[in-house]
C-alpha cells in the first residue's frame, strides 16, 4: 500500500459529457464533481495521504488566438485550476472529510500559498491537499507540476489518469498497431519519446528518485482505488 500519493486530476473529469438545458455549464457537472470528490475520499480512506494536482482544461486550454501572449494564456490556465480546486474542496467537505487548497500564487482570501512543509503537515494531519496553480510558472504543464510536487513532498507514487489504458508504443487513437506497455523505466520512456506525459516530468521523477508513476485509464474513477490496492491496471513507469 502506498503511504503518500500525488494524483493528477484533469479538469475534464469535472466537466459535463455534454451540455444540456438543465445544466448550461460547459465547465462543471455537479454529479461529476461529486464523483471525483468521492473517488479522492475513497483513496484517502484507505489510509493514504493524498495530494491532488488540479488540471484546468474544462475551463481554459491554449489561447484564443496565436497572437495572444502565451505567458498570459498560461496564467489564465493557472487560475482555472484554482476554480477547480475550490469546487472539489467544497464537494470533499460535504462528504465530511478535511480538505485544504494550496496555490502556487498568492491569493490568501481563497487558499493558502503553497509551501511543501505546510502541505505535508496538512497531509499528516489527515487533510486531503488540493494543489492548484500548476508550478506557478508559464510553459510548465500540470504533469510537470505533479512530478515537482511529488519530489517536494516525497510521495511514493504519482497517479496519472488518461483516456487510454496506459503507455503505448504509439498513439493508439492514430495507430491501430500500437501496443500497451505494462512496465517501463523513466529513462526508456524518455529515450523512446513516449509522450503520454511530459518528458520533463519523467526526467524530474528520475532525477529525484520518485519510486513510480502509475498511468491508467481514469474514465472509470474506481480505477484509482484498484491501482492503489495493487491491481496491475495500466502502466507502471519506474526508476
Amino acid at each position: 500500500m502506498y503511504k503518500r500519493i500525488i494524483l493528477k486530476l484533469s479538469g475534464e473529469t469535472l466537466a459535463p459529457e455534454k451540455v444540456s438545458e438543465t445544466n448550461g455549464s460547459h465547465s462543471f457537472d455537479a454529479a461529476r464533481v461529486d464523483r471525483a470528490a468521492k473517488a479522492i475520499v475513497d483513496l484517502h480512506d484507505l489510509g493514504v495521504q493524498v495530494g491532488v494536482i488540479m488540471g484546468g482544461g474544462n475551463i481554459w486550454r491554449g489561447r484564443f488566438t496565436d497572437a495572444m501572449d502565451p505567458v498570459l494564456a498560461d496564467q489564465m490556465g493557472m487560475l482555472a485550476t484554482v476554480l477547480n480546486a475550490l469546487a472539489v474542496e467544497d464537494a470533499i467537505l460535504r462528504l465530511g472529510r478535511g480538505a485544504k487548497v494550496f496555490t502556487a500564487q498568492e491569493m490568501t482570501r481563497f487558499a493558502d500559498l503553497y509551501r511543501a512543509d505546510r502541505a505535508a503537515e496538512a497531509m499528516e494531519k489527515g487533510d486531503i491537499v488540493l494543489i492548484a496553480g500548476g508550478s506557478g510558472n508559464p510553459f510548465c504543464t500540470t504533469d510537470f507540476a505533479a512530478a515537482l510536487r511529488a519530489a517536494e513532498l516525497r510521495a511514493d507514487a504519482v497517479f496519472k489518469g488518461t483516456t487510454v489504458d496506459g503507455v503505448y508504443t504509439a498513439d493508439p487513437h492514430k495507430d491501430p498497431t500500437a501496443t500497451l506497455i505494462r512496465d517501463i523505466t523513466y529513462r526508456e520512456t524518455i529515450e523512446r519519446g513516449l509522450r503520454v506525459m511530459d518528458t520533463s516530468a519523467f526526467q524530474l521523477c528520475l532525477d529525484h528518485d520518485i519510486p513510480c508513476i502509475r498511468i491508467f485509464n481514469m474514465d472509470d474513477l474506481d480505477n484509482i482505488i484498484r491501482v492503489a490496492k495493487g491491481d496491475d491496471l495500466g502502466t507502471i513507469v519506474h526508476r
